[in-house]
């Protein structure tokens, strides 16, 4: 019987160091370390042009970096496992390997379709955990456990060569077009394995000393937050890296004192408790895939199926609302594909609660602008910040008391709100109704002509919001279902 060629499955986990597939794979025999891209995918409302400027700028690095090992990436455009098959015919006998993945429901299916054709062919599938993620049954109460002794185990060294695949060309790197997209260089960050070592490095060294100060403001929070999100959402680096560097950094500032190490020390901590976050949300989608099309608690979903206006929408997903921290921020996250986490669920917010948008319909597109998205976060996190939990407090920001707290100067507003840079009374920035029409006309910005009108009034949202909800979540058959979410999905930290 012929040898399998090992074919390494490339998703979200763009590099060769702590990558357990391509290891074992490479104590095998010959290695095809493998990356497609696929039309189906690059169609879902979730997938924007950005994402794909992202993985490709990885894809280039990746491909050079196991070329000097012997073999480099081969890339395709195309379905899987068409893609597969074809290969197959090719190098004969294969063994697939790939890390699992928590992605959605088109995801989901595409995985099924290549385990069916897997077996159809004959074919080993070996999938390797990812992330500190449980797959399967498992007792919730175990799980930080479980997720400690992941992080707990030895990094992963990348082989040092790979035999080759001989006669199987690399393939050219996929164009926007291929993939049915428009073009886009749209992005705040590079990535790349390097630059992900170099990110988290700075954040560690330098950036990250008043990370906790920092986070919750959207201006200072580029820079000061670690902004290792998109390397961990694409895989450049593996979480398991990020927690051993961290555990190391937090050893070397063990037995020191003094205020700048109490800060450093502070803020580690706040950034060792988002990394379990990180594999906490993941956990909730891994566990109840249904969650990306349906509220925890179904009955969640008839509040707001009938109230969807499609002015509200464009007006909150362009960032024409009329509340300057709203639209500040939405401007700045389609732009730049990045937003600080408490602006991102006040974003939500506004969505569900202000506007009483159906998150189902209104999630998908605004994951889509975020380049670091993850769908195992994303998910459960605006379901959260919708209120349709069941279990969590309804958090309902005020848009006007947001910008007054997280950007006291007006310093990002006027950056992303052109129309509002000539405001030089900060409080009329954040509420710029509240100048008198002789005002407006002097600095010109008339609202209602080069600054739109608020779109909501925000108490009567809110009033209206929390009685709908509070109404629903009293029911009795909605506390016992609640019960179970928590049951089921509760952090038990």
């Amino acid at each position: 019987m012929p040898s399998r060629t090992h074919v390494v499955w490339y998703k979200r986990d763009l590099r060769v160091g702590d990558h357990r597939p391509l290891a074992e794979a490479a104590d095998r025999g010959p290695v095809l370390p493998l990356y497609v891209a696929e039309p189906s995918i690059a169609a879902g409302d979730d997938y924007h042009p950005r994402h794909w400027t992202l993985i490709r700028e990885a894809l280039i690095e990746l491909r050079a970096r196991l070329a000097k090992r012997g073999q480099p990436l081969v890339v395709r455009c195309g379905e899987m496992p068409d893609v597969l098959e074809s290969l197959r015919k090719d190098v004969g006998p294969i063994h697939l390997w790939a890390h699992e993945e928590t992605g959605t429901q088109r995801t989901f299916a595409r995985d099924e379709r290549v385990r069916d054709w897997g077996r159809e062919q004959d074919i080993p599938f070996t999938e390797v955990p990812s992330r500190g993620v449980v797959r399967g049954p498992h007792d919730r109460d175990d799980w930080a456990d479980r997720w400690e002794e992941a992080m707990d185990r030895p990094l992963v060294h990348p082989p040092e060569s790979l035999t080759p695949v001989e006669d199987i060309e690399p393939g050219p790197m996929p164009s926007h077009a291929d993939l049915g997209l428009r073009p886009s260089t749209a992005a705040l960050q590079r990535i790349g394995e390097a630059e992900a070592h170099r990110t988290l490095d700075s954040f560690f060294r330098e950036r990250g000393r008043t990370y906790r100060r920092a986070m919750s403001r959207p201006a200072p929070a580029r820079t000061e937050c670690s902004r290792i999100s998109v390397h961990l959402a694409y895989g450049t680096i593996s979480l398991r890296r990020v927690v051993y560097e961290l555990r190391r950094r937090q050893e070397e500032l063990r037995g020191r004192s003094g205020p700048d190490v109490t800060a450093r020390r502070k803020a580690l901590s706040s950034f060792d408790s988002r990394l379990h976050w990180h594999s906490h949300f993941t956990q909730k989608l891994e566990d109840a895939p249904r969650i990306e099309t349906e509220s925890y608690i179904p009955a969640f979903d008839d509040l707001r199926a009938d109230d969807w206006d499609p002015a509200l929408y464009d007006a909150w997903l362009h960032g024409r609302t009329g509340f300057p921290m709203v639209d500040a921020c939405m401007r700045a996250l389609r732009t730049t594909g990045w937003l600080n986490f408490r602006m991102r669920a006040m974003l939500c917010s506004f969505a569900a609660y202000d506007c009483w948008l159906d998150w189902r319909r209104f999630a998908p597109t605004y994951g889509g602008l975020m380049a670091d998205y993850v769908p195992g976060i994303h998910y459960p996190q605006v379901q959260m910040q919708s209120g349709t939990t069941g279990i969590n407090r309804v958090r309902i920001y005020n848009p006007v008391k947001q910008g007054k707290e997280q950007d006291p100067d007006g310093t990002f507003i006027r950056r992303w709100v052109p129309e509002l840079a000539s405001v030089e009374t900060t409080a009329y920035v954040h509420e710029p109704w509240r100048m008198s029409p002789i005002e407006q006309r002097a600095i010109g910005c008339v609202v209602g002509e080069d600054y739109p009108e608020r779109v909501v009034d925000h108490n009567e949202a809110y009033h209206h919001a929390q009685d709908a909800i509070h109404e629903l979540r009293q029911r009795p058959e909605i506390q016992a279902q609640a019960d179970t979410v928590l049951e089921q999905h509760g952090s038990r930290a």
